[in-house]
């Protein structure tokens, strides 16, 4: 009924910038709060920054400055710019989307996507 796929993940260098998409689709009635979060290798999943309907954003401390999210809500999508990259950075990053979708009735609940790579290394 929907799906969340990352793109943009890879290798960088210290330093360096990436960025990540993340793209909904399906029987989609609305899309209200989107994010990312990520899960660094021996640690628990965090979040690194939110973004609401209305365009406002909440980042992670350790990302602040560095990090800016953005949504193009015609295409279903939310962007994750990532700036000054340290290999703290290095995690499999996933999209989360609270979405109202139709199946059978209206539904209404966060979805994931599959999670992109990013590793920062020199």
């Amino acid at each position: 009924q929907v799906q969340l796929v990352e793109s943009g993940g890879g290798l960088v260098q210290p330093g360096g910038s990436l960025r990540l998409s993340c793209t909904a689709s399906g029987r989609i009635f609305n899309i209200y709060d989107m994010g990312w979060y990520r899960q660094a290798p021996g640690k628990q999943r965090e979040l690194v920054a939110t973004i609401t309907s209305g365009l406002s954003t909440n980042y992670a401390d350790s990302v602040k400055g560095r990090f800016t999210l953005s949504r193009d809500n015609a295409k279903n999508t939310v962007y994750l710019q990532m700036n000054s990259l340290t290999p703290e950075d290095t995690a499999v990053y996933y999209c989360n989307a609270d979405i109202s979708f139709m199946y059978i009735q209206v539904g209404r609940r966060d979805f994931w996507g599959q999670g992109t790579q990013v590793t920062v290394s020199t």
